[in-house]
Formats: C-alpha cells, sequence, structure tokens
C-alpha cells in the first residue's frame, strides 16, 4: 500500500503550506519498511455567502492527485465560525469523490444564517484516500468576516 502524504492549498486563497515530508513525521523508516510516497493536494475555496436562499454560509473541499487513477477520497468540510475568543464547528459535510472538484467532485458544508451581527468565518478541509495511509493535516481557509450569526 502507498502511504499518501499531503500539500495543501486553498485555491481561492492561494493559502499554502509547504509540503509534510517524511522526516516531519518521525523517524525514516528502515530500507525493509519503506514505501512508496505519492503527493496529493487538499483544495478549499473561501468561505462565501451561498448563491441560492436564504442567507447561508458555504465552503467546498476536494482534492487533486495526477497519478491518482480512479482512486477516491472522503472529503470532510468543517464549517467554523469564530465568536469572542472560541472558535466551534457550525457544520460538516463530507462525501466520497474521485479528484478534481468542480460541482461533482467536492464536499459542501453549510450553515443559515439565523442573525446578523459579524462573525468570523472559516472551513478545514480533510481528504482520506481510500485505502491509502495519509497525514493527519486539514487545510485551513483563512477567517472571513460576514454579518451572519447563528
Amino acid at each position: 500500500m502507498r502511504a499518501k502524504f499531503l500539500i495543501m492549498a486553498a485555491s481561492v486563497l492561494l493559502a499554502t503550506s509547504a509540503p509534510t515530508s517524511a522526516s516531519a513525521l518521525g523517524p525514516e523508516p528502515s530500507a525493509s519498511q519503506a514505501q512508496s510516497v505519492d503527493v496529493f493536494q487538499t483544495g478549499g475555496d473561501a468561505v462565501h455567502y451561498s448563491s441560492t436562499p436564504p442567507p447561508t454560509i458555504s465552503a467546498h473541499g476536494w482534492w487533486l492527485d495526477r497519478d491518482s487513477g480512479g482512486a477516491k477520497a472522503k472529503v470532510t468540510v468543517e464549517l467554523q465560525m469564530q465568536s469572542g475568543g472560541s472558535r466551534r464547528t457550525v457544520a460538516t459535510g463530507s462525501k466520497t469523490v474521485k479528484q478534481g472538484g468542480g460541482s461533482a467532485r467536492r464536499a459542501n458544508a453549510r450553515k443559515t444564517c439565523v442573525g446578523t451581527k459579524a462573525a468570523k468565518w472559516r472551513s478545514r478541509v480533510d481528504v482520506d484516500i481510500i485505502g491509502a495511509a495519509d497525514s493527519p493535516n486539514k487545510l485551513e481557509t483563512p477567517g472571513k468576516t460576514f454579518n451572519c450569526d447563528v
């Protein structure tokens, strides 16, 4: 089984982190324990108002890997709101999809606004490739403030 490590990038925001290397995850495996390592990319768009009523905050997540063949991954999106000093997950969505993004190959999390008090929102995207080990890292999109609270 191939080990999958991830490189993260928020497509709209272009917020990237450095690739995760095997050495950053622990000691190097011995020659008898070595596995081939593949790299995939986790994508997430900027948290935004949904285009369909009622007023709703929405976020999407997907993955890309040109070497994935027909592999699928469970993509989970956590929509988080910050009020005061604490951040909490207010909606979660997940979907098992092939790589690529687009409306058919992404997961979505949505939360309908209850009030109009300003709040800071972000999303966290986790990709778990079916049948492959991968990093526990999650993509966190930068926070954006909307007049929407729950």
